[in-house]
This record gives C-alpha cells, sequence and structure tokens, in this order.
C-alpha cells in the first residue's frame, strides 16, 4: 500500500510538475503579451502627444501666414502700432525684431520688407530705438525727478550709456543738458 500511495503520490507531483511549467510558459506569453501592450500604448501616447504638436504648429503656422500675406502694408503698420500702443512690449530690454515677428505672427523677413517699403526707419530694431528714445525723451520732460538710469530702464535700455548715445543722435544735446534746456525756459 505503501509503494502505491508513493507511486500514486510521483504521478501527481509529475502532473502538478508540468502543470506548473505550463503556467509558467502562460505567464511568460502574459509578461510578454503585456510588454506588447504596454509598448503600443506608450507608442499611441507619443503618436497623440506628436499628433498635437503637429497641430499647435499647424494652427500657428496658418495664422502667420495670414499675417504674412497681408498685402496691405499699412495694415499691417496698424497692427504694429496697435500691439505697441497696447502693451509697450519695446520697453523691455530684450523686445527685438524677432519678437516683434513673434507678437505678429509673421516673420523676421516680411517685417524687414515692410521697414524697407513703409517706412523712413532703416529696420524694425531702428523703429523700435525710436519708440524707446521717444519714450525717454518725455520721461525726462515729465519726470524731472528721475535720474538718467532710471530713465534708461523705463524707457527700456540695456543701459545709460545707450541712452546717453541715442539722444545725442537725436536732439543734439546729452540727457542732462536737455532736462536743463527744460528746466531753462520755466
Amino acid at each position: 500500500m505503501a509503494k502505491d500511495t508513493t507511486a500514486q503520490l510521483q504521478q501527481e507531483i509529475a502532473v502538478l510538475r508540468q502543470e506548473v511549467e505550463m503556467l509558467k510558459d502562460e505567464l511568460v506569453r502574459l509578461v510578454s503579451r503585456n510588454l506588447d501592450l504596454s509598448e503600443q500604448l506608450e507608442y499611441d501616447v507619443r503618436l497623440r502627444q506628436r499628433t498635437e504638436v503637429a497641430r499647435e504648429i499647424m494652427k500657428g503656422h496658418v495664422e502667420r501666414q495670414r499675417n504674412a500675406d497681408l498685402k496691405d502694408d499699412g495694415q499691417l503698420m496698424a497692427l504694429i502700432e496697435l500691439k505697441l500702443e497696447k502693451d509697450h512690449p519695446h520697453l523691455k530690454p530684450d523686445f527685438d525684431t524677432k519678437a516683434l515677428a513673434e507678437l505678429l505672427d509673421v516673420s523676421q523677413e516680411r517685417l524687414f520688407r515692410l521697414f524697407r517699403h513703409q517706412t523712413i526707419h532703416r529696420s524694425p530694431d531702428a523703429y523700435i530705438d525710436n519708440l524707446r528714445t521717444l519714450e525717454a525723451l518725455r520721461l525726462l520732460r515729465e519726470q524731472p525727478n528721475y535720474t538718467i538710469a532710471v530713465v534708461a530702464e523705463e524707457a527700456g535700455f540695456s543701459n545709460v550709456r545707450t541712452l546717453q548715445r541715442r539722444i545725442q543722435e537725436v536732439i543734439g544735446m546729452s540727457p542732462v543738458d536737455y532736462r536743463l534746456l527744460l528746466t531753462s525756459d520755466q
């Protein structure tokens, strides 16, 4: 009887080992399938992200294209003046042609063509410098308590020397002399 029981137990152990091997194979298959599904899901997520980015780029491109295709330079100049008067971005020292193009959703080349044909300014940067100079002159007139450094900062100049050079070029005198001229008239 012990032999029968031992043989029966060995047979059951053999069956259990086969089942364990089958379960291991099934586990490997499921893990492999899970990895495949995970990779597919990751791919789908990345594809969706790229699609969204492409949509945003296309949307921006369409807007830029629409603005770049404005045949009427006068409309584009009016748009520039409107945007600059509204938020005064030109009063930040890092505002330049690139920033202006981005603000308007047009290319820098379009801006250079516009300024070459429509304005007395040689370039968009010269136009921005002119706006800053006008602001500095206004501040020198209306804010006599401001130091020259404060005027330079408020008008968007990167430093005092640039402000002094621009004022000298435009009116032929230094900011200090201009301020003295204004006070001597009173």
